[in-house]
């Protein structure tokens, strides 16, 4: 199972990064545990990690109308975790770009 699926880059997580310089949002794997992710993240970056909190988001409904008639759908599910690494590492996500 491949526990990190991509790192969180948006503005509210930028912003929570700028008030706690030592968490780090990623999207993981539905099915992974928080040692699990621990253990990935620790092994992918090389740094500490502290502690990891994690939320399950629903996917949304959209609906849009069409020439044809309303579409409806489902947007995918997924889980996101904030990982707290030790004082004095940073993990930097631009460094392969």
């Amino acid at each position: 199972m491949n526990v990190l699926i991509k790192p969180l880059i948006t503005e509210k997580m930028t912003a929570v990064t700028e008030k706690f310089p030592h968490r780090y949002g990623f999207v993981v794997d539905k099915r992974a545990s928080k040692t699990q992710i621990k253990a990935a993240v620790e092994q992918m970056y090389n740094v500490t990690v502290e502690d990891v909190n994690t939320m399950n988001y629903l996917g949304k409904r959209k609906m849009r109308y069409t020439k044809t008639g309303f579409q409806t759908g489902r947007t995918n599910n997924f889980k996101k975790a904030i990982v707290t690494v030790s004082d004095g590492q940073v993990i930097d996500f631009y460094s392969n770009i």
